[in-house]
């Protein structure tokens, strides 16, 4: 008899099911790619802001002082020999980037590091807007950043209730203070994790460097079982009204009872989403076609997000329902022995 009840359970929410659902709503409401498409046409079009000037004066003081005192020469020869690497990364970086924040944010396109520098584009030389001090340089970054966690937050809400089944809307203010309180309780948990990690990993290079490779590809298959609750941990807020602690633990528990058919839900989201980001990238940066990458990730960003709100929805409430079988098969075999 038990066994018959098992088998009148409701299939698990289908991946491809859930990838069709979110570019359907997307498809029916194309006002969601709007954010992420103004975000790219930004970093495309506008100015850029570096922190190449600033850097590369930090960088020669902070050389000056280690000559003063009187470092070795042959340790200083290391750091004056990737000098010009290192100053050219931060000459290309456009500070703007920090609009993309995680893990609510708006998607974006055009974070790579361009090739050449000053970047070429339909309208000319883009724009270059040097930082000049170190408290500008922060203050951008922290401000940048608190801008993205209120854009995405935005971002997230919107494709959230269009995917949603109820017609009732989340709270605008509600739902951004919980997006920047897990934005920096998952800032806070990355560096607890990494700063260790990374502080292993070059005590075990000093040692042996083989050791440090074994011991990186032990941690990178730990970590392989993180993703699946990260990458759900801020559906909580958007699809159960959750604060920030529940929507993680949510995501958890979730994750815990579901890891196999999640990790493929996440593994295609990945690989559609970064696959075709090769190809929106393919135009220079000097051709209007960019705008047809741009809006062709825009609309593949928006509709896996939208898919991945859909399954996220689904797939608790298929667990809920699997719970209450399980509770009622339990509460009749225990009225049976009785």
């Amino acid at each position: 008899m038990d066994m018959q009840r098992l088998e009148t359970l409701p299939p698990p929410p289908g991946v491809i099911a859930s990838l069709q659902a979110g570019f359907s709503i997307v498809s029916s409401r194309i006002a969601l790619i709007i954010l992420p498409l103004l975000l790219n046409i930004v970093l495309w079009l506008g100015p850029r802001l570096s922190v190449g000037q600033w850097y590369e004066a930090a960088f020669n003081n902070s050389l000056s002082l280690l000559r003063e005192s009187g470092f070795p020469a042959r340790e200083m020869a290391i750091y004056t020999e990737n000098a010009p690497l290192i100053i050219g990364y931060f000459e290309r970086l456009n500070w703007l980037v920090w609009l993309r924040t995680f893990p609510i944010g708006i998607p974006a396109l055009m974070v790579g590091l361009p090739e050449n520098v000053p970047v070429e584009t339909p309208l000319g030389l883009q724009a270059v807007i040097q930082l000049p001090s170190f408290l500008v340089v922060l203050g951008m970054f922290l401000s940048l950043t608190f801008a993205g966690w209120l854009g995405g937050g935005l971002y997230f809400r919107s494709v959230a209730d269009a995917s949603s089944a109820a017609n009732e809307e989340t709270s605008l203010i509600w739902t951004l203070l919980q997006t920047v309180l897990l934005s920096v309780l998952w800032v806070i948990g990355l560096a607890v994790i990494l700063f260790p990690i990374l502080f292993l990993l070059v005590l075990l290079t000093a040692i042996s460097p083989l050791l440090a490779q074994v011991a990186f590809f032990i941690i990178l298959l730990f970590l392989f079982w993180f993703v699946v609750p990260l990458f759900f941990m801020p559906h909580g807020i958007f699809v159960r009204r959750q604060n920030a602690f529940l929507s993680i633990l949510s995501s958890l528990r979730m994750s815990r009872f579901t890891l196999p058919t999640s990790s493929m839900f996440v593994l295609s989201v990945f690989l559609l989403s970064r696959g075709l980001s090769y190809l929106w990238l393919v135009p220079s940066n000097d051709s209007w076609l960019v705008l047809i990458g741009i809006a062709g990730h825009a609309f593949i960003s928006t509709a896996l997000l939208s898919a991945s709100f859909v399954y996220y929805r689904n797939m608790n409430h298929w667990l809920h329902t699997v719970y209450d079988r399980f509770q009622q098969m339990s509460n009749r075999s225990s009225i049976k022995k009785v």
